[in-house]
């Protein structure tokens, strides 16, 4: 015996101080947590019958549908200033029109600077950096 302690044990060690060291995601709101339906994009409404769903969870994660393709990212917060990650997507063809709401759908989230909660109505809007309307979503 050497008096150290045995490799695995440091490994052990220095893996879980390489873990505390990384940054944590920002913490979303409470009021933004969950599923979220999208009411209006970019103020042209959306596709009868088309479901585009966004899902925010407590980690920072972001999940859905954009109607025809899973959606999957993440999400920074500070405050009233909200962020989206890289969005990726599955691949899957679906008519013109439900693929067109998916690209103006992800072309929102990109562009989203503000976020606020109209409680009264259960929605969440979400705003550019000029302060316009980019999505409604409704708590599903």
């Amino acid at each position: 015996m050497t008096g150290h302690p045995p490799m695995t044990t440091r490994r052990a060690v220095t893996g879980l101080v390489l873990l505390c060291a990384l940054p944590l995601p920002a913490r979303a709101d409470a009021a933004l947590l969950g599923r979220w339906l999208a009411e209006d994009i970019g103020g042209g409404g959306v596709v009868d019958r088309v479901q585009t769903v966004l899902e925010i969870s407590a980690d920072g994660r972001v999940s859905g549908s954009g109607g025809c393709n899973r959606i999957f990212g993440s999400v920074r917060l500070d405050g009233q200033a909200i962020a989206f990650g890289q969005m990726g997507s599955t691949k899957m063809a679906c008519p013109g029109a439900v693929m067109m709401q998916e690209q103006k759908f992800l072309a929102a989230l990109a562009q989203a600077r503000r976020w606020r909660i109209d409680a009264p109505r259960r929605k969440l809007i979400l705003l550019d950096e000029a302060g316009a309307v980019m999505v409604v979503l409704a708590r599903m």
